[in-house]
């Protein structure tokens, strides 16, 4: 063998090592523009060889650590009390990761359905919340929709910070959630969306937990019944498509528009609304990421899906599983269905819509560190999108600045029942938040309504008087139970607080 091919041999065993080593990598939700959130130990993590040695520093800290037998890795940052940056969070192993840009501040997530997702440039007056955009203490980020029963580590997507030219496809509810804590407290923001329009409850749950509920049984039962009957769905489809093609090739050569594609029956299997689907393709990949909270809207495919009756159940499991899996009291507040379709004119009308919102309300006592925006009074009777998303992201924010950063003279409610009592024919009517009830309008309160012991819903008078409000009807001399804003959309609901701040609904059953 002579000497160039003895040189090129050793230069080559010497590349092999080098070239058989991967590189480190790190999950996506770290990277330029990132916000880590502030006075808490942050989790960094990602993949890397096994056995390879990784070391993680940020801001005169370091960590080091070495990748498990799977290859993945993580360390625990010390928390970082200040606000501010910019930062550089550097990455070593085999190779080195450099990400600029970083800073400290409060991180939320902005999940749920549609009217989460729903972007600023559809909003109200959205020429002018992107016009002044230019906001670079906020950072943004979006979770694509994936669906699928196996957990994902990592999702396609980065960091952006805020401007005029990005913020229009961003959530509006979170935008504007997100831009009153940045307004009030002056310190950075980060923002991450993982809404999934139409999305149900359970998908975005663990189906292992699901599993483990009676309660549930029902809806994972009619799950069960849809995947075993897929093969047969799967045939069924290949005629359809057959005969599509057939009616499509004739409706071209008559020039005529060609019928509806039939549906894949497998979008069912890699949708939004199969129990767990959410929560291990697009949860799943963010699980650990440093946060002070979350804020939901969703709830309108549950009142339409037959599950009305549980969401209570399904929303605190969903939260508590949530908190466990991230190891923290998380806050979390959501958004209590709008008002929506035509309006009632006559008592003892009964909606799903209605029960999921007054599931939302009983949820306020079985989730602790929880909130909820009402919103009943500015939905759209003709639109399950609403566009005035700059009062839902505000009515938000007064949860986070009262209960999470200490603004206690920022109301975070409009009032909210806490309960009643039956005196001379009378029922009297107590609620928290109720500093300064009134009528919005100056009009006589509405949408009262009383019942007997027969059951049979009427319309009650009622009268404020020292920070309650009294019922009465000239119909029901011996009343036993009591609502409000009981429908899909209570026109003429009109019971607030000082700070103009609506009522929920509820009912003394």
């Amino acid at each position: 063998m002579n000497l160039r091919c003895i040189a090129s041999f050793s230069l080559l065993f010497l590349l092999v090592p080098t070239t058989l080593l991967a590189n480190v990598s790190l999950n996506n939700l770290f990277g330029d523009h990132m916000v880590l959130q502030q006075g808490i130990q942050n989790k960094v993590w990602g993949k890397a060889d096994p056995g390879e040695k990784i070391s993680v520093s940020i801001a005169g800290q370091s960590h080091a650590t070495v990748a498990e037998k799977d290859g993945s890795w993580s360390v625990q940052l010390d928390a970082i009390m200040e606000y501010g940056g910019p930062h550089t969070l550097t990455v070593e192993g085999n190779n080195t990761q450099t990400f600029q840009d970083v800073l400290i501040g409060e991180v939320w997530v902005c999940s749920g359905q549609s009217n989460m997702q729903w972007p600023v440039r559809q909003a109200t007056d959205a020429d002018l919340a992107i016009a002044t955009a230019d906001l670079g203490q906020i950072r943004l980020i979006s979770v694509p929709q994936v669906g699928t029963q196996e957990p994902q580590w990592n999702f396609k997507g980065e960091w952006v910070v805020c401007s005029p030219e990005n913020v229009g496809d961003f959530s509006a509810v979170g935008f504007f959630f997100g831009r009153q804590l940045h307004q009030t407290l002056d310190v950075p923001v980060g923002l991450i969306d993982n809404a999934w329009g139409g999305s149900a409850c359970e998908a975005w749950i663990d189906r292992n937990l699901l599993s483990s509920d009676d309660k549930f049984k029902p809806l994972l039962d009619r799950w069960t019944k849809t995947e075993s009957e897929m093969p047969e769905a799967l045939k069924v489809y290949e005629k359809k498509m057959s005969l599509w093609k057939e009616a499509s090739e004739k409706a071209k050569a008559e020039k005529k528009l060609p019928p509806r594609r039939p549906r894949h029956p497998d979008l069912l299997l890699t949708g939004n609304s199969r129990p767990g689907n959410i929560y291990c393709g697009v949860l799943a990949p963010t699980i650990g990421y440093g946060m002070k909270g979350t804020i939901w809207y969703q709830g309108e495919s549950n009142a339409n899906g037959g599950t009305a009756s549980v969401y209570e159940e399904l929303l605190g499991c969903m939260v508590a599983d949530w908190r466990k899996r991230w190891g923290n009291e998380m806050s979390f507040y959501w958004v209590q269905l709008a008002n929506f379709r035509a309006p009632t004119t006559t008592p003892g009308v009964e909606s799903d819509w209605v029960v999921v919102q007054d599931e939302m309300r009983r949820a306020l006592k079985s989730i602790p560190k929880g909130g909820m925006a009402v919103i009943n009074e500015i939905g759209a009777a003709n639109d399950i999108h609403p566009r005035n998303k700059l009062d839902v992201g505000k009515r938000l924010a007064r949860w986070a600045l009262n209960q999470d950063y200490g603004k206690k003279d920022v109301v975070v409610s409009g009032p909210l029942y806490s309960g009643s009592e039956i005196k001379d024919g009378k029922i009297i009517v107590s609620f928290d938040h109720a500093v300064g009830l009134k009528s919005r309008d100056g009009k006589p309160l509405q949408r009262f309504e009383i019942a007997g012991a027969d059951g049979k819903w009427d319309w009650a008078q009622a009268t404020i008087e020292n920070g309650k409000v009294i019922l009465s009807s000239n119909t029901v001399n011996d009343p036993k139970k009591a609502r409000y804003a009981w429908a899909t959309n209570p026109t003429g609901a009109n019971l607030v607080n000082a700070e103009g701040l609506p009522t929920s609904c509820f009912t003394t059953e």
